[in-house]
């Protein structure tokens, strides 16, 4: 039987394409943090031409008549956060979840609170271009939170993927509403997540990062290798469990333990969470259970001589399926490296 084309593409990733290279697209997402410390995914429709049925974070392709002026595709600045970038994530995810990261430009710090008919009106408008996403904004009173969007990390499709894409990664925490916590605003109102009406999407949801790295690891969804990855690295500090509701004081210290480790680098190397460019490379094909191995070191094709780096550290493993990425794992890379040896020796 033939691999799947997923496979083929990343596990070939590493050799000189055989096509004409794609331009990657301009994109971004925002890794959404609730005020319950849970992380946002949205659930792609079937027929959906990226990520289909996947879980997703809410975002996706820039827009130039919507979010600003875009790098050409020779400019380096195509590859580094900027205006656009943040714009197009927040808009993305007010398209896609009906959550507007937009504040008050009363000077208040508080988030915009719209009427649920006017809000899901916009929604509308904004995603078929009948009305400029930030005049709309305007509109309402409000100014769009993009200082709030932390850097982390930058995907790079390899070359040898038709549809590519480069797309800056957020975390955006949404505000600590308990009457108890301290200089943060609790006049927020946060609408809960729902779908664009099955335009791209069928559902949005909160969960915590350990369910749904759970989820995937069961194939009870499908997660893509940098949503895995992303979220597995935040579990360890964002560890919300269902059995206990924790404190103001216990949330915002998960918090500035995940901006301090992005603070870090990861891996020894020098390059910053903020700065990490990432493009999946097949490593191997473990050959005691065929799982694929992707590395990510590489910062992709038109990172080459910019200086960034992906990690050096982990790997993620994963079978890829006719239905999308399964049995997911990530592990330390020298583990993976030294279990692959011994096998191979015990055979010999």
């Amino acid at each position: 039987m033939a691999p799947p084309a997923l496979q083929k593409q990343y596990m070939s990733s590493g050799t000189k394409p055989k096509k004409e290279v794609g331009v990657p697209r301009p994109s971004s997402s925002i890794l959404l943090i609730s005020p319950a410390n849970q992380i946002l995914l949205l659930h792609r429709v079937r027929t959906s031409s990226s990520f289909p049925s996947a879980h997703v974070f809410p975002g996706g392709n820039l827009s130039a008549s919507q979010d600003g002026e875009i790098a050409t595709a020779d400019d380096p600045r195509r590859h580094i956060d900027g205006p656009a970038y943040r714009i197009g994530a927040i808009r993305e995810c007010f398209e896609e979840s009906g959550i507007l990261l937009a504040k008050k430009n009363d000077g208040s710090d508080s988030l915009l609170d719209i009427p649920e008919v006017v809000r899901e009106r916009g929604r509308k408008d904004i995603h078929e271009g009948k009305i400029k996403f930030l005049d709309w904004v305007m509109s309402q009173g409000g100014v769009l939170d993009t200082e709030a969007l932390l850097p982390f990390t930058r995907w790079v499709t390899p070359t040898n993927i038709p549809r590519r894409f480069t797309t800056q990664m957020y975390i955006y925490f949404l505000p600590l509403t308990q009457k108890t916590a301290q200089n943060i605003s609790t006049e927020s109102v946060i609408p809960v997540p729902t779908s664009d009406g099955g335009l791209e999407h069928t559902a949005a949801l909160f969960a915590t990062c350990r369910d749904w790295l759970t989820q995937a690891s069961n194939n009870k969804i499908i997660l893509f290798p940098p949503q895995f990855y992303l979220m597995f690295l935040l579990a360890p500090f964002l560890n919300v469990s269902s059995d206990k509701i924790l404190s103001t004081e216990e949330l915002q210290s998960q918090r500035d333990k995940v901006i301090e480790f992005l603070e870090g680098d990861g891996d020894g190397k020098g390059v910053k969470w903020a700065d990490k460019a990432m493009s999946p490379v097949g490593v191997m094909m473990r050959k005691r259970d065929g799982k694929n191995v992707l590395g990510l070191e590489k910062p992709g094709a038109e990172l080459q001589e910019s200086g960034r780096s992906g990690d050096e550290k982990y790997v993620v493993l994963v079978n890829f399926k006719k239905e999308g990425p399964r049995d997911l794992e990530v592990r330390l890379r020298k583990d993976v490296l030294e279990e692959e040896r011994a096998y191979i020796t015990a055979k010999l």
